[in-house]
């Protein structure tokens, strides 16, 4: 009788331990209007960052976010000092990070920087990408030196993605020189900062069923994923992650 009685503590033992030990994470996502969740009818709880912290959630993680994703923005919009966008950032991790926590940026930026007119900067060489994604890493590990970042790879576009701004085929071209920059910078910041899912860009590719549809000035087009689009999209995130933070 004893063996079965020891064994039912060992579970209880180990359930109690699981419940008290949930990893605390907190997230702050960067973006464009994809991480914001545009044209989503409900995007604070279906745009791919509400989702991926669900999610995470649900793997048993407990998790605090901040959603910094703003439409439209490229690199040069999140660079210290002159881009509009990094010190609202900065003010959102800063009221988010508690030191008991994993501390995670995770980003996704890339979309617009591509586009061959309207958005701030664009075209922007992959070179320069390369320079403006370093300066805001190099800002963000200086002041926060025990966060990790995630750097998602910029899922595909329709080469007729034509709306307020160019985008089209010379756009999608450009967008995916900046997958092996990504690469790079990871492999330069090792254990700092980490690549995304690496089949972001093909899992969306020719599959216009996660996008919603949209009218613009070179006919229809698919640039921001419907709610269904944006669960894979987070299933993805999520995946990213929590493989920094194991």
């Amino acid at each position: 009788m004893k063996r079965p009685i020891l064994f039912l503590i060992l579970i209880l033992f180990s359930l109690t331990t699981f419940a008290q030990g949930k990893k605390a994470v907190e997230i702050v996502f960067i973006g464009n209007s994809i991480t914001q969740g545009a044209r989503l009818a409900h995007p604070e709880t279906e745009g791919p960052a509400p989702q991926t912290v669900e999610l995470l959630r649900e793997e048993g993680y407990d998790v605090k976010y901040a959603n910094r994703g703003r439409s439209g923005t490229t690199t040069y919009d999140w660079l210290p000092g002159s881009g509009k966008c990094f010190g609202p950032m900065i003010a959102a991790a800063d009221g988010l990070f508690t030191p008991e926590a994993e501390h995670v940026f995770s980003v996704m930026l890339g979309t617009n920087d591509s586009a061959e007119t309207r958005c701030n900067g664009a075209p922007v060489s992959a070179e320069q990408y390369e320079k403006n994604v370093c300066t805001i890493i190099d800002t963000l590990l200086t002041r926060y030196p025990d966060a990790r970042i995630v750097l998602n790879f910029p899922i595909w576009y329709s080469p007729t993605t034509h709306n307020g701004a160019r985008y089209l085929q010379a756009g999608l071209d450009r967008l995916q020189t900046y997958h092996p920059v990504i690469r790079k910078i990871a492999k330069a910041y090792r254990k700092r900062v980490f690549t995304g899912n690496k089949k972001a860009f093909k899992a969306f590719k020719n599959h216009p069923e996660l996008f919603d549809e949209e009218n613009g000035n070179s006919g229809k087009f698919y640039l921001h994923p419907n709610a269904t689009g944006a669960r894979k999209l987070a299933g993805l995130w999520c995946g990213a992650i929590e493989r920094v933070i194991k």
